[in-house]
């Protein structure tokens, strides 16, 4: 998801400069109301262009936006307001992780994520104060309900990865550039059905990992009853072993773009916008009803299930 906003470099940072083998050992486990320690609210303009009014704190957890169990975060978007058109968008939520990032794995434990017409959520990583030069990794992301998960990158000029790659999902452009073909980055289509949307919550979500290293970033994605999830994953435990995971639904090399030139420390971003750049701009093509904005405006009880339920996000280094 791109940014073009300019925020100062968040004071707590962890960052690791290489690993040994492919075991890493737990920095960070974000459960419940964990999360808002964790994490930031964001209460600022869209910078991809959304119908959407990002809120406080204060706000959130007064119209219920977010909240939590002792097991459980919710992260949803106002579901009961008709929006008037000469104002501000739906309310919604962006967070950003208070820690930031080199080398390391991160691990998103999702029960359910937002659905339906309009809709554009997204889990990443990036650094707001030096983007595109700090890098981008998209990790979960897509629009109105279309199609499978697409991890991408996205980067200063000088970064491509090649088509052939050992994963299972299916490469989209190859330069990562996001002055190239209006920042749509070097992405990679997953191929498992059950990777986004209203499948995914059918089957009862799924996790996401990422590892990231100065050689390669990779994405994997299992289904919440895939017979092969990690046994560490399940665990959420004090250590991963990525050696174990099998081949990554996506991955991009430093075989044509130095990672470790191209990606800062990045924080953790979860957001839900509507329209904007990218659910607008192909919401004709969606079969979804009316304009984008104007169902985003008129058709509050549609977004009852925009929400991002997370078990829990586990950082390893």
């Amino acid at each position: 998801m791109p940014g073009t906003i300019r925020l100062p470099i968040l004071a707590l940072s962890i960052a690791v400069s290489s690993v040994l083998g492919a075991t890493y050992h737990n920095a960070e486990h974000i459960v419940g109301a964990g999360f808002y320690n964790s994490f930031n609210f964001e209460a600022i303009g869209d910078p991809t262009h959304g119908r959407v009014n990002y809120v406080d704190e204060a706000t959130a957890r007064g119209a219920n936006l977010t909240f939590n169990s002792d097991k459980t975060f919710v992260l949803r978007a106002d579901h009961t307001t008709v929006l008037n058109p000469a104002g501000a968008g739906r309310n919604s939520v962006r967070l950003i992780s208070k820690n930031a990032y080199t080398t390391h794995v991160s691990v998103f434990d999702v029960a359910h994520m937002p659905q339906g017409c309009g809709t554009w959520p997204a889990l990443w990583e990036t650094n707001e104060a030096l983007w595109p030069a700090g890098g981008e990794v998209d990790i979960l992301e897509g629009v109105n309900d279309q199609g499978t998960n697409q991890a991408t990158l996205h980067t200063s000029p000088g970064c491509t990865v090649p088509a052939s790659r050992s994963m299972s999902g299916t490469p989209l452009q190859l330069d990562c550039d996001t002055n190239v073909a209006g920042n749509a980055g070097c992405g990679v289509k997953f191929a498992q059905g059950t990777s986004y949307g209203p499948t995914f919550n059918a089957n009862g979500g799924g996790w996401y990992a990422m590892e990231r290293t100065n050689a390669f970033i990779s994405v994997w994605f299992w289904s919440r009853e895939d017979p092969t999830v990690p046994a560490d994953v399940k665990a959420g435990g004090s250590s991963v072993d990525t050696d174990s995971w099998g081949t990554p639904s996506a991955t991009f090399p430093n075989t044509s773009c130095d990672i470790e030139s191209h990606f800062a420390p990045n924080n953790i971003i979860i957001n839900l916008t509507f329209c904007g750049d990218w659910a607008g701009a192909v919401y004709p093509q969606s079969g979804c009803p009316s304009t984008c904005n104007d169902f985003v405006n008129n058709n509050p009880a549609a977004f009852a299930d925009a929400f991002f339920q997370f078990n829990a996000i586990n950082v390893y280094n």
